[in-house]
């Protein structure tokens, strides 16, 4: 199982120059499991993936969402394989059945006035599905997914892909208590070998937005800790933290916990305990 990350910037996308040693595409993760290609949320950074797709030819995509919120969508009008009919993609939300569905919230944004390509015009095999967050499914080929709901305004889900004895978690958007660990997530991904976690402020800047649904790397280390998890990847980063704040974060986190690091566009990983630890160095 390979990781890739293509867009690890949360709210909004953040094209500056002090933004671009951890990139400001927003969440887009590409996970490469035994060949099969399943992308984690359609943020911008899933334009640069889909441009990668098309140069590899492969014509079968799973998206798993973890909700709908622009920064993670605003990139599916922009993802080239949907402009081309020979191409399949199924795409998965948790968190939408009693609300229309995830087909409604992605064509809604290609609504005019707002977007001059009607979702209609898209060539590609479209399919869709939604499920209620904390359900279990298998994708085929012994990949297993389950998944947990997370705490953000108009919710959000969780997933744990396990194959072959390896396992991923992706654990963004959602908010924690001081205090109190998150049994849903706690349960998710105990003895996960890679955590991508919410870490959108610190502790200490965590207060004066509480309520806006995220987290602070610190809880990510908390819970990594305590559900013994082999390595956690810091993701979604405040658009107002650029490098330099990131190299501060990347230096602290590796303090407080090792096996902690700051993902940044275009890391791969390979999902295994000796290979992550290899990534961290470039980290900072």
């Amino acid at each position: 199982m390979r990781v890739k990350f293509w867009g690890v910037r949360g709210s909004i996308a953040t094209p500056s120059a002090d933004h671009m040693k951890y990139g400001g595409n927003t969440s887009c993760v590409e996970v490469n499991v035994n060949d099969r290609i399943i992308i984690l949320d359609a943020g911008t950074g899933v334009r640069l993936l889909g441009n990668c797709l098309l140069q590899r030819n492969l014509k079968d995509y799973l998206f798993l969402q973890s909700h709908t919120h622009w920064d993670h969508i605003n990139g599916f009008p922009f993802f080239g394989p949907v402009y081309q009919d020979n191409v399949n993609i199924k795409i998965m939300a948790g968190h939408l059945s009693e609300c229309g569905g995830i087909e409604k919230v992605l064509s809604s944004q290609m609504c005019q006035p707002t977007f001059p390509v009607p979702f209609s015009e898209l060539a590609a095999n479209l399919s869709f599905t939604d499920f209620k967050s904390g359900d279990s499914f298998s994708l085929g080929d012994g990949i297993e997914v389950r998944t947990a709901p997370l705490k953000h305004p108009d919710g959000g889900t969780g997933y744990r892909i396990d194959f072959e004895g390896s396992s991923l978690c992706y654990v963004t958007d959602t908010e924690h208590v001081i205090g109190k660990p998150d049994e849903d997530i706690l349960e998710l991904i105990e003895g996960a070998d890679l955590v991508i976690y919410d870490s959108t402020y610190t502790d200490e800047e965590y207060p004066q937005f509480a309520g806006w649904g995220h987290s602070t790397w610190q809880e990510g280390v908390r819970l990594c800790k305590a559900a013994n998890v082999g390595q956690l990847a810091i993701f979604h980063h405040d658009p107002s933290h650029d490098d330099a704040f990131m190299d501060t974060v990347a230096r602290e986190a590796f303090k407080a916990w090792p096996n902690a690091f700051v993902a940044r566009e275009g890391m791969t990983v390979e999902v295994a305990k000796a290979n992550v630890q290899e990534k961290i160095s470039v980290a900072f």
